[in-house]
């Protein structure tokens, strides 16, 4: 029987000497309350039984969102929140253990606050608008800020996103009314090119009737003055006593066709002469 409690105070004894640290953990070794340097990583440890403990840590990565509100460049109200994707430093939960204890401390003193700061130096650097129109730069910059501070704390940023961004009533007012006179403007604009492309239409339509009038003309020119010929030569004819000549056109010339007066009556005329 003596043996019996021998033995199972000696196994409790043992087992309470050693302690698993599984994948995705890390543990912190305290003798009399104090911890101990030296995180322990995954596997099987010893610890002296009786007068430590051993403190867990998830190392996996965790998630949070944290609100965060800061004032711009040009000293609008800017408030954001942001999902903050983290995991421990493994090598560093001793220190984690000594300066916050829980994981939850860590949260609130540590990530809350550092979330805050870094988000006030991203939206100092800019505008309102600029930080609508230009959100990716803004977001590096609250990364850069955010990852250099939690790393002084043992705190490794995987990744953020932002939740949401919001704005005053003023300025989201403000924005509507400008992006309205901008559509106008560009209507504006649009109107003003259509009237200009019709007016040069109607300009290539002026300058085609003129074009066809100036060539009318110049054939009509062209036509009377042969008309002049024609009847001038038929005075001709006239005045020397004959009848009035018969008009045979043959070949065409530079001015268009070209007549040829004969006398029907006279056989020996030739055409283009008159009788002798």
């Amino acid at each position: 029987m003596i043996l019996s409690v021998l033995a199972i105070v000696g196994l409790a004894f043992l087992t309470s000497s050693f302690v698993i640290i599984n994948p995705g953990q890390a543990g912190v070794l305290s003798i009399l309350g104090k911890a101990q340097d030296g995180a322990l990583l995954e596997g099987l440890h010893f610890k002296p039984p009786l007068v430590s403990t051993v403190d867990v840590y998830d190392v996996t990565v965790q998630k949070f969102e944290v609100p965060a509100q800061s004032s711009t460049k040009d000293l609008q109200d800017l408030s954001g929140r942001f999902a903050i994707n983290f995991r421990l430093d493994p090598t560093e939960v001793v220190n984690i253990r000594r300066t916050q204890g829980t994981l939850e401390n860590l949260v609130s003193k540590i990530v809350a606050p550092q979330t805050q700061e870094s988000f006030k130096i991203a939206a100092a650097r800019r505008t309102v608008e600029e930080a609508i129109t230009q959100r990716a730069e803004l977001k590096q910059d609250f990364d850069d800020a955010l990852t250099s501070r939690l790393a002084k704390y043992g705190i490794l940023v995987l990744d953020t996103s932002v939740v949401d961004l919001t704005f005053s009533t003023e300025f989201a007012k403000a924005v509507e009314d400008k992006q309205i006179a901008e559509q106008r403007a560009r209507r504006a604009v649009y109107i003003a090119q259509e009237a200009e492309q019709e007016a040069q239409a109607e300009i290539n339509r002026a300058k085609g009737r003129a074009e066809a009038q100036r060539l009318i003309a110049e054939t009509l020119k062209a036509q009377g003055g042969q008309l002049v010929l024609q009847k001038e030569a038929i005075e001709a004819w006239k005045s020397g006593g004959a009848l009035v000549p018969q008009v045979l056109v043959i070949g065409e010339g530079q001015g268009g066709s070209v007549p040829f007066i004969y006398n029907l009556n006279d056989p020996t005329a030739k055409p283009g002469t008159k009788p002798s």
